[in-house]
């Protein structure tokens, strides 16, 4: 690749290390956020659901938008959404105004990341793109490395007394170079014909989403009253109805080209994409509570078990990145399997040492289970977008990075039954490392049906017959 490839990589890359640092940047502040502000249980919840669902709702607009008009244009439009989204973030004066700047920064989100792997995908080839997508893992790892240490360093330095406002204010400069660089270096790309957006299959999506995930979110703190159940149903319904409509539009420029779900390799990625997003939506915020509740840990020992994961899923993602694509969906797989492993050591571990575990007695199981979910990312993304046409990247990616987002608020909405009821927002101890390991058992799980549902991925690379 020549120079101006490998900066717009970079840009590429630097746009995806800012949405990934936003999911976690808030996890290891989240304490500091309550005190502030006066946030309860819900909002917590919500200030990463509030991110995460807007998300979710315009993804697959989002990646449709980027085939019809250009995907640099749409990346570069995001980006300004979400620079100024950050900005408000860290200038809000309560739980609400926050609530809703996180949510406007999820809709510039959902304008940028579905351009990054559809621009990746319809660019690189072969064993580059392997290689490409190998550094999209790296990048999602380091964006885990960074988004708790960030966090946890900036909270407590307490800068000019902005205490956790500095988490998002920081990505202001990075926001404008991202628009700088990339208006100069990435290629504009779109389908050769563009057709108009499908408005009412946009409708139909974004409502069933929110019908699904709302009720999911709410249900606990409002003991799941009658309302949830049926907004549920009713979202299902919706879904049902956008599914019909989207068949219809088949060839006649739909939302979602439903070919591409007749092989069993982008169908199967999708779903454990959704498993993947959904577990770490369960995992880290829950983490970070046990962290700082259940051990009494300040946010920068917090930040510093994240490191301990974050860099071994970093090495993870570097190994799947050596290896070119050659061990097709066996490093996955075996990321899965090493992951299951590792959360079971540290449940023993927790459950054995109680109130007196210490950073450095939980090394050898954290940085396991970061290794794990290291191997996981990358090759998943460029196994299951591999046969995508060009002309359907921009949706394909949308769907992908819709179901991660999806599983994540899903994930998000799971922590209020298993968590946040059995401590009902107590900062007792022992309640929250209990209500941990019961977190720990519900993620293996997950992990289990996640390895199961890669078999549907190739045995071998693109390279080489399926």
């Amino acid at each position: 690749m020549g120079l101006a490839a490998w900066i717009a990589l970079l840009v590429l890359l630097g746009a995806e290390l800012m949405d990934m640092i936003d999911q976690s940047v808030v996890l290891t502040a989240l304490p500091a956020i309550q005190e502030s502000t006066g946030a309860g249980p819900d909002v917590v919840q919500w200030l990463t659901t509030g991110y995460s669902l807007p998300i979710a709702v315009g993804l697959i607009t989002g990646g449709r938008l980027g085939d019809l008009y250009g995907r640099r244009r749409i990346l570069l439009m995001g980006t300004v959404v979400f620079t100024t989204a950050s900005l408000l973030c860290g200038l809000a004066a309560g739980p609400g105004v926050l609530i809703g700047a996180r949510a406007l920064q999820g809709v510039g989100v959902a304008l940028m990341i579905p351009q990054i792997l559809a621009t990746l995908h319809v660019t690189f080839e072969g064993q580059n793109r392997s290689k490409v997508f190998g550094l999209y893992g790296v990048v999602m790892s380091l964006a885990n490395v960074l988004g708790p240490v960030m966090g946890g360093l900036l909270t407590e330095a307490d800068l000019f007394e902005l205490s956790w406002r500095p988490i998002f204010l920081v990505n202001v400069p990075v926001g404008l170079a991202v628009i700088i660089l990339g208006r100069r270096f990435i290629p504009e790309s779109t389908v050769k014909k563009a057709d108009r957006l499908d408005l009412t299959g946009m409708l139909l999506s974004a409502l069933a989403i929110v019908l699904i995930v709302v009720p999911l979110t709410e249900g606990h703190l409002h003991r799941w009253p009658l309302w949830c159940f049926t907004l549920l149903a009713a979202g299902l319904l919706v879904l049902g109805v956008f599914l019909r409509h989207q068949q219809r539009k088949q060839g006649n420029a739909p939302l979602v080209a439903l070919s591409l779900f007749r092989g069993g390799r982008f169908s199967g990625g999708m779903a454990a994409q959704l498993l993947h997003g959904l577990l770490c939506g369960l995992f880290f915020m829950t983490w970070t509570l046990y962290l700082q509740r259940g051990l009494g840990m300040s946010p920068f020992h917090a930040a510093l078990a994240f490191v301990l994961l974050s860099l071994g899923e970093l090495a993870g993602a570097t190994v799947t990145a050596k290896s070119g694509g050659r061990f097709a969906r066996r490093l996955p797989q075996a990321g899965a399997l090493v992951t299951i492993a590792a959360m079971a050591a540290y449940g023993l571990q927790i459950d054995a040492a109680q109130g007196d575990l210490a950073l450095l007695g939980m090394t050898a199981p954290v940085v396991l289970i970061g290794f794990g979910l290291g191997m996981v990312g990358g090759p998943l993304a460029d196994m299951s977008l591999a046969r995508v046409p060009h002309e359907d990247a921009g949706s394909a990616s949308g769907l992908f990075n819709t179901v991660m987002h999806l599983g994540i608020a899903l994930g998000t909405a799971l922590t209020a039954l298993v968590f946040f009821a059995p401590t009902n927002g107590s900062s007792d101890a022992a309640l929250n490392r209990d209500a941990f390991l019961t977190v720990l058992w519900w993620v293996a799980g997950l992990l289990v049906l996640m390895w199961a549902l890669m078999f549907s991925l190739p045995q071998q690379t693109n390279n080489q017959a399926d």
